[in-house]
């Protein structure tokens, strides 16, 4: 499964809205898997979308077709636009789906993991952090991706915002040590995402 997530600072956000409500005829498209997203907690203005897909190429395919009809109704509305491509590699908890329906956040947790240390960090995330997420009370799914230049993603759906809060109060800090973070990482950056259920495809 392929993981795109977009991420942008929104100017007019009536409009952004709006043009949100366009990307409902996505289900027609082939390989299309589930689409979410939501604004920043932390940063005003900001936004987040998840997409998924079957594989690479049915989302170029639909790049190549589609993808401009639908994102022309946002043109003007936000600035600073990123995506990033991941590759599912695997589950945080089991069964991942790309559903939002029962959740109220997504945690993401976007990582540069320094030369030489990608395979101790995968395994960290396997041993140390998906059984302390899957654990945590309030933790619905999520997923570990990869991407090119030793990018990964952790995505975790939570019930609310204060469930996530209790785990990393509770657990981070010493999970970190554990994980030997501080060796693995060149880079982390993160954000807490209120989703908007008319936003859910």
């Amino acid at each position: 499964m392929l993981v795109k997530w977009i991420r942008c600072t929104v100017t007019d956000r009536r409009g952004f809205e709006r043009g949100q409500r366009k990307w409902a005829g996505l289900p027609g498209e082939p390989g299309f898997r589930g689409q979410g997203g939501g604004w920043s907690r932390g940063r005003q203005g900001v936004a987040h979308v998840f997409t998924f897909w079957e594989s690479r190429s049915f989302y170029d395919s639909f790049m190549a077709r589609s993808y401009d009809r639908l994102a022309a109704s946002q043109n003007g509305t936000y600035t600073d636009a990123r995506a990033t491509l991941f590759d599912h590699r695997f589950d945080v908890k089991t069964g991942f789906e790309p559903r939002f329906t029962d959740a109220d956040v997504v945690r993401v947790a976007h990582t540069r993991v320094r030369e030489g240390r990608v395979d101790h960090f995968a395994l960290m995330q396997e041993k140390v952090w998906n059984p302390a997420m899957a654990g945590s009370p309030g933790m619905i799914r999520g997923l570990f991706g990869e991407a090119p230049g030793r990018e990964f993603l952790v995505l975790s759906m939570w019930h609310a915002a204060a469930e996530h809060g209790k785990y990393r109060q509770e657990r981070v800090e010493r999970l970190s040590l554990r994980a030997q973070i501080q060796a693995d990482v060149e880079a982390l950056t993160g954000d807490v995402v209120d989703l908007e259920p008319s936003w859910t495809v």
